[in-house]
């Protein structure tokens, strides 16, 4: 192969990438969150349009449940926004013509994350998107003077079982099993000896 093909071929192949590039890059990055899932404690605007007295907030039971004028209890649980509202919708055409709802989430309550032992300050927290466990340690003002950073657990509820996973600090801020940094979940509770 003579030099000349090469250089041809190699420019053909990078022109190739590049003009491709343009249109795989925005399909990757735009990639839609997932919408977010009403949970146990979490507070809820509902209005109905021109309907003041079914305008209100209400607070999602711990069972999942809310309880709304006319139509009584409803599973919100593991709802979207829009399924609830779509759910509220339905059952109001009993009572109301054209009924036009709208639900907002006020206060998340369900998304939470406990990090607990020696922590500067130990509590509960509101879960981010896509927080991982270093993240929520710095939340919770990062470690106390003899805190253990060599095994800390997360513990977590799955399949109705807690499971428990470690995190090394030590062992990642070394640039060491970088895996252990996971993204957290609802209720995940985080224990620093």
């Amino acid at each position: 192969m003579t030099k000349r093909f090469k250089w041809t071929t190699v420019f053909l192949f990078c022109f190739c990438l590049i003009s491709i590039f343009p249109w795989v890059v925005p399909s990757i990055a735009q990639e839609d969150p997932p919408d977010y899932l009403i949970g146990p404690n979490d507070i809820l605007n509902i209005h109905v349009w021109r309907e003041p007295e079914l305008t209100r907030d209400v607070t999602v039971t711990p069972d999942g449940r809310i309880t709304y004028p006319l139509i009584g209890n409803i599973m919100a649980q593991g709802k979207t926004v829009t399924e609830l509202k779509e759910i509220i919708t339905g059952k109001l055409k009993n009572f109301v013509t054209a009924p036009e709802v709208t639900v907002i989430v006020n206060e998340s309550r369900s998304m939470t994350i406990y990090v607990i032992g020696q922590v500067n300050a130990p509590g509960p927290y509101p879960l981010a998107p896509d927080m991982t466990v270093l993240q929520a340690l710095s939340t919770a003002g990062g470690f106390a003077e003899w805190a253990d950073t060599k095994n800390i657990m997360i513990v977590r509820r799955q399949d109705g079982k807690d499971i428990q996973l470690r995190f090394n600090h030590k062992k990642f801020i070394s640039g060491k099993n970088l895996k252990q940094n996971i993204l957290l979940k609802p209720n995940d509770t985080i224990v620093v000896p």
